[in-house]
């Protein structure tokens, strides 16, 4: 376990959610899943495994890399200057790009079944505000839970993607997006 993941899992053990990084297979799956985006946001960076393969997987695509805690913050921007790596909430880089044009993926490793009912409830409803604006955009969420993330809305509609068996523990891949 990364020094900096233990720190932050110590410091705030709900906003963490992980005691291990996701696994390579995880996190060049979650990337895979973004193939054909025109920018991605990444919520919940954390020590940076799914950043590292989203910006092996899609090179030149904007990547902006969002996480709360400064320790791993300072560690994202100095591991991957091609990111734009933020300090702030999923809800307020999401809401604060809501305009951004094309197809817009969110990839993300929040922790939805650990963080405060309050924090879930504005970061979900900011994704799916998000995701409501234009019908190319999607998100990309790992769980160990057999079950969706969380609840969507009625115009979106949860598609689990994958299995990755080999992380610890195993991590389903869903993705989220307009009901079509």
């Amino acid at each position: 376990m990364p020094v900096e993941l233990l720190y932050a899992l110590l410091r705030n053990p709900a906003s963490t959610g992980a005691v291990l990084p996701s696994s390579q297979r995880l996190a060049n799956a979650m990337a895979s899943a973004a193939v054909g985006a025109d920018a991605v946001i990444e919520l919940g960076a954390g020590t940076g495994p799914v950043t590292e393969a989203l910006l092996r997987k899609l090179p030149g695509v904007p990547l902006i890399a969002v996480e709360l805690q400064p320790t791993l913050v300072r560690r994202l921007r100095a591991r991957f200057p091609a990111a734009d790596v933020r300090q702030a909430s999923a809800k307020q880089v999401v809401d604060g790009l809501m305009a951004l044009p094309g197809q817009v993926v969110l990839v993300s490793s929040l922790p939805f079944r650990s963080l405060p009912k309050d924090v879930v409830t504005e970061t979900v409803d900011s994704i799916c505000r998000f995701l409501g604006h234009n019908d190319e955009r999607k998100l990309v969420q790992f769980t160990y839970q057999p079950r969706a993330p969380f609840a969507a809305p009625r115009h979106l509609r949860w598609q689990r993607r994958a299995v990755v068996w080999r992380n610890t523990p195993p991590a389903g891949i869903w993705e989220l997006q307009a009901d079509r």
